[in-house]
């Protein structure tokens, strides 16, 4: 190799980098360039003295980074097939190049000693500490050079530290001889570095105020903030006894430097790792000297140098950390400060509580936000919450909580100091109100636990609060409502401080009523305060709803005061049909829409009143016949109230009569409250409109065209009236109970007899009326699964082609996209004739459902006893379902099939679900099978000429209800067929889960997932069996992690284990074992999914193996197998008399077979391998065991891997 033909391709290199970087090369110059220096990086023979050419002083930097990016690449990739005496020329000119090969610290750019570092660290991974046991030594000698140097040797020590500690990029042997060498010599390591931070930090000192001497001065401030980074990389996990050494030097530094601007960020940052250590609480203890009365002046005068400053983003970053030292202080303070130990109370634990009450009324709200959970540990914690100094804080939490629970600060907006901080932290005022609304929560939670300590001083501060509210004039700001002049909007300053004032006080008095004893309670305040509510009048809805919430934070003091409730009620049902515009403007034809403000007024007015009936049952009784009278007043008037308004009321009747106690005045009552109902329900007109598709459009008004389709809506009314019927008698079926005492549930008629089992039978007082009126509600059921039919949904009004498609809130929950902020609440709500006929049939489709799932529960055998019930709902509810689109076939399943099988008795299981879930599978698994190959076949080809009319937000629409789709139908498989023992199956789950929902990396299926008697009976009918085992098989491999986690974990093997004993063909068998490692391929990448399939495969292996000599043909396919090993594996496991491996051991044996099947990301897919060689161990040789050959695996971890820790 001579010396022309490196300078001669070093000037071609130089080229090709210029052509590469030069904004104005075009794409395929570029290209060719970019091929010609990756071709030299893979196969040339001189790339060190290219590398080293081009990495000379002399050059560009941008050609210096690549002639290191070139050495970097040889040592990654080359090292292990180079010569000795190459390797020590390299190491040796690296070494050199640090030493005088780069510019001065002030000058080189950032991108040069970061590279730089990294071949070092590269090296350092490879050699030592055997074969280059002097590396610390030549570093510390590098050092002495100067500053330029020694930041070089601060940056390849941090980087060190995250590869082989943070990240552990490196094998396992490896990486354990280097965090091994370097805890032994962390003392040194510590020291060097402490000594490098304190000369520097000391020079920068004295010489910064020296004009001449600036450079200088910069230069060694320079290596003081790399020696803080460098320290943040280990303090992190090193021994607490290093942090603490030598009387806490280290923190007592680190305090210091919080008073010096260009240092205090990073000197923040490693004190906040250091102060958030875990560990023996034994090494924890000396931390508590930052209690102390130096660390905490430090602490103190640099917060307030900071905030004094102005809001400058250096500083305000500062801040945030120093507020995240003080929580981490605090936590450490509750984990040390238990009643048996030695630790006590800080002297100076006043002055801390002091400093962190300013960092809670700072203006901005992220830092208040910040420091709830810690006063939340303070006020829950055993000892402190004793402690006189913390109770006497309670009233300035509660004070800070006022002023912190008003809704100001929006980046948009400049009505606050809070909103400058804002534009910091926050993207939009969507992104605040998110933020915001869950600090709030987090301080309703502090607030509760606070009041837990101290009920009185919140009490007392809600009143003052409250009547200051009642007596202030409103202001509306500068922003007048939409909803009428004079109004506020959800900025006005008024509706701020009510809706503050409103959770303060609610939080506040719920948990009054919980901390003290009944006669402690302050009731005649209590009652002056309802007064108050009951007695202000306003006609601005937004503030109303405020008032109406007040009323509930209240209503417990009429427990002790009953005669106040006929007030409470007026108050409540005058609000009921709230309006703002007056009376004498009222023309129904053309009424303006409610806006949302009172919509919700009434809303929830109506939800107050069922609460109250829920809640205090007994203490409404005595005025029911008041209550009654008050809503059948209200429903004369069909217009007065939406159909929705009607049905809540009538709730709170139904709620009130359980109360009777007696079934037949109770049947009595319910008979004459749904004899409306029932005649519209069954007349002859309704039946005709009920069960044929055609006269239901028709009677609906979807088949007209409409020429305004705000103002026109010729057959609202038809609408209404069906919606109030359904209304209703779901209202009834969900809220009409027996008694839950058996004997008051006797004495009243409701106990019929009793099971077998001897639980009682009891009758449910509306089953009567009901079932009445459920022929007609089957009927309607099948005729709106028949509007789906191509003929009827071509029958639908040009107006309404689109009726029966998805509501926009629907599609924008299932997408995930935020609600718009806002005036929401402002406009009238103008629906088009279009979106109300939508929302007709959206919530009439739920609300039938809703009846049949509540059915079970409420009626119980009356309901499962119907005659010929399973096919009568066969051919109603389950009626051209190929037709019924995903968004309307997830709530069928989540609210009427679920609840309908768990609350069937046994002995139905036979003649009732079987005979429904059995083709209810077999369909849902043939419809899931073709959705997902779509999305599959459309991620594979990826088409460029996809049609315009499915445009990508369309698709990913479609795709993301399949995935919810098969959530829930995974979800129903799962509650049918497995009980999991210790653990109460949640009904509800969500099955919206978010995707990357964090899952757990080590799982374990629960070793009692058994078979519920449902499951065994319906895994007894061959077609259902089959229809279960293959739809959670198949599942394994589609595109939906959470789905997949589920399904491996809960349901599959206690599938499989049920089919065991019989005879199982051996394709079934390969399939089964198949499917799992299909699905290994697709989820692999996930750890969590990774884990539990791994699992599974190994649980089939190792089950039926024995039995079928298939599975190994199967194994033998799986990519980049080791034949030997399998061998090995398979002799153990047909060996019946050899000792059993430990599980674990066996297992990663297992998974090490499978390793080429499981899925990798896509950025690995195609990451060239690194390979580190494992040098001679640091380790005494273990005893030689019979699997050391085979495990040597192709990455050369020996059998230490087996000890990894």
């Amino acid at each position: 190799m001579s010396a022309e033909q490196v300078s001669s391709l070093c000037e071609q290199l130089v080229k090709a980098v210029t052509v590469i970087m030069d904004p104005a090369s075009t794409q395929r110059y570029r290209l060719e360039a970019l091929k010609f220096c990756e071709e030299f990086k893979e196969k040339c023979p001189i790339c060190v003295p290219c590398g080293l050419k081009l990495a000379e002083k002399t050059q560009t930097a941008i050609v210096r980074h690549f002639g290191l990016q070139i050495l970097e690449h040889v040592v990654k990739f080359r090292w292990n097939n180079m010569p000795r005496l190459e390797k020590v020329y390299l190491k040796n000119n690296v070494m050199g190049l640090i030493s005088s090969g780069t510019q001065s610290i002030l000058e080189e750019e950032s991108h040069i000693k970061d590279v730089l570092s990294r071949i070092v660290v590269e090296m350092i991974k490879r050699e030592w500490p055997q074969h280059w046991p002097d590396m610390l030594k030549e570093l510390d000698t590098l050092s002495k050079q100067g500053e330029t140097q020694t930041e070089l040797v601060m940056f390849i020590l941090l980087r060190l530290a995250e590869d082989v500690v943070t990240f552990q990029t490196l094998p396992t042997q490896r990486r354990r001889d280097i965090q091994q060498t370097l805890t032994q010599n962390m003392e040194k390591i510590f020291c060097f570095l402490l000594t490098t931070l304190q000369q520097n930090v000391n020079k920068y000192r004295r010489m910064k105020t020296d004009l001449a001497q600036e450079p200088k001065a910069q230069a060694n401030c320079r290596v003081g903030i790399a020696a803080l980074n460098t320290l943040a990389g280990y303090i992190d996990w090193v021994a607490l006894s290093h942090i603490t050494a030598d009387n806490c030097k280290l923190l007592e530094m680190l305090c210091l430097l919080l008073n010096e601007p260009e240092l205090q960020i990073g000197a923040a940052e490693c004190l906040l790792i250091a102060v958030s250590r875990k560990g023996k609480l034994e090494d924890r203890k000396p931390l508590m000297v930052l209690f102390g009365d130096v660390a905490m002046h430090y602490i103190l005068s640099a917060a307030q140098t900071a905030d004094g400053e102005g809001l400058v983003e250096k500083h305000y970053v500062f801040l945030k950390r120093l507020c995240q030292v003080l929580c981490a202080l605090g936590s450490q303070l509750c984990a040390l400060l238990v009643s048996d130990s030695d630790v006590e109370t800080p002297v100076n634990f006043g002055k801390y509580l002091d400093s962190f009450l300013a960092f809670t009324t700072h203006p901005s709200q992220f830092l208040r936000s910040s420091t709830q959970i810690t006063w939340g540990a303070l006020f829950r914690h055993e000892v402190l919450s004793r402690d006189p100094l913390l109770l006497a804080m309670i009233p300035k939490y509660l004070r800070a909580s006022m002023t912190n629970l008003v809704k100001v600060g929006f980046p948009s907006k400049t009505d606050s100091p809070s909103c400058e901080y804002s534009r910091f932290d926050f993207d939009s005022d969507e992104d605040f109100n998110a933020f915001f609304n869950s600090f709030r929560a987090q301080q309703g939670e502090v607030m509760r636990m606070a009041c837990r300590l101290d009920p009185r001083t919140g009490f007392q501060m809600a009143g003052e609060w409250l009547k200051y509210q009642l007596t202030s004039p409103v202001d509306t700001g500068p922003m007048n409502s939409k909803t009428g002049e004079g109004l506020c909007s959800i900025f006005s300053p008024s509706f701020v401080q009510w809706d503050a004032m409103t959770f303060f006080s609610e939080s506040v008095i719920s948990q009054m009523f919980r901390t003290l004893d009944k006669d402690e309670i302050p009731v005649n305040d209590g009652i002056d305060l309802l007064q108050l509510v009951l007695n202000f009048e306003t006609k601005d809805p937004l503030i109303l709803s405020c008032v109406l919430t007040n009323v509930s934070a209240l209503f417990p003091f009429v427990t002790y005061r009953p005669e106040y409730l006929p007030q409470v009620l007026s108050k409540l049902f005058a609000s009921v049909t709230f309006e703002v515009i007056e009376e004498s403007k009222f023309v129904v034809s053309v009424q303006a829409p409610r806006t949302r403000a009172v919509k919700n007024v009434r809303r929830h007015a109506c939800s107050s009143i069922i609460k109250m009936c829920r809640d205090y049952p007994h203490l409404v009784l005595p005025n029911f016949e008041m209550l009654y009278n008050h809503v059948k007043q209200l429903l004369s008037n069909e217009l007065l109230l939406t159909q929705m308004e009607k049905c809540a009321l009538m709730e709170a009747l139904v709620l009130i009569s359980n109360q009777f106690k007696d079934y037949e005045r109770q049947k009595v009552f319910l008979e004459e409250l749904m004899a409306p109902v029932a005649g519209l329900w069954l007349s002859p007109e309704m039946q005709r409109v009920l069960s044929d598709p055609e006269a239901f459009i028709s009677y609906v008004g979807a088949d007209n065209k409409i020429a305004d389709p705000v103002l026109e809506d010729p057959s609202g009314l038809n609408r209404s009236r069906i919606s109030f019927c359904v209304y209703t008698i779901l209202g009834v079926v969900k809220r009409a109970r027996w008694p839950a005492a058996t004997e008051e549930a006797k004495a009243g008629g409701f106990l019929v007899g009793y099971m077998p089992s001897g639980s009682p039978i009891y009758r449910n007082p509306c089953t009567e009326q009901v079932l009445k009126l459920f022929d007609n509600l089957l009927a309607l059921i099948r005729t709106h699964n028949n509007l789906y039919t191509p003929e009827m949904v071509a029958r639908l009004g040009e107006t309404f082609a689109k009726a029966l498609d998805m509501l926009e809130v629907e599609k924008n929950a299932i997408l995930g996209l935020p609600q718009p902020l806002l005036e929401l609440y402002d406009s009238p709500v103008y629906k088009t004739v279009l979106e109300r006929m939508q929302g007709f049939f959206c919530t009439l489709y739920d609300n039938c459902f809703h009846i049949l799932g509540n059915a079970g529960p409420s009626m119980q055998q009356d309901f499962y006893t119907v005659e010929g019930l399973a096919t009568q709902l066969l051919s109603t509810a389950f009626i051209n379902l190929n037709n019924i689109p995903d968004y309307r076939l997830r709530p069928m399943l989540r609210v009427f099939v679920k609840p309908l099988v768990l609350s069937c008795p046994s002995e139905h299981y036979e003649t009732l679900v079987c005979p429904m879930l059995g083709p209810l599978f077999t369909y849902l698994h043939m419809r899931l099978s073709q959705k997902w190959q779509v999305i599959n076949q459309r991620s594979m080809l990826c088409e460029d000429d996809a049609a315009d009319d499915n445009p990508e937000s369309q698709e990913m629409l479609e795709e993301q209800l399949v995935r919810l789709l098969t959530r829930e139908v995974m979800d129903l498989i799962t509650v049918c067929c497995v009980s999991k023992k210790g653990v109460e199956h949640n009904t509800t789950a969500a099955v919206d889960g978010d995707d990357d929902e964090a899952m757990a990396t080590e799982v374990t299926p629960p070793a009692s997932a058994e078979l519920t008697e449902l499951g065994k009976c319906l895994m007894k009918q061959e077609d259902v069996c089959t229809a279960l085992l293959i739809t959670a098989y198949t599942s394994l491999s589609w595109k939906d992690t959470l789905s997949c986690q589920r399904t491996t974990t809960q349901l599959c093997w206690p599938l499989l284990k049920q089919v065991l004993p019989g005879n199982l063909l051996p394709d079934a068998v390969s399939w089964f074992f198949t499917s799992v490692l299909k699905g290994l391929q697709t989820h692999g990448q996930h750890d969590g999914c990774m884990a539990a399939l791994v699992h599974l495969a190994f649980q089939i292996y190792e089950a039926l193996r024995p039995r079928y000599a298939e599975l190994k043909a199967v194994m033998e396919q799986v990519p980049g197998i080791q034949r030997d090993s399998l061998e090995q594996f398979d002799s153990k496991l047909l060996n019946p008399t050899l000792q059993k491996v430990a599980d674990k051991r066996r297992k990663d044996h297992f998974k090490r077979l499978i390793t080429g099947c499981i899925g990798k990301p896509l950025g690995e897919q195609f990451r060239k391998e690194v390979h580190i060689r494992n040098l001679p161990s640091l380790f005494k040789k273990v005893k030689p065991s019979l699997e050391t050959d085979v495990l040597e695996n192709e990455d050369g971890e020996g059998l230490t891997a087996l000890f990894e820790p």
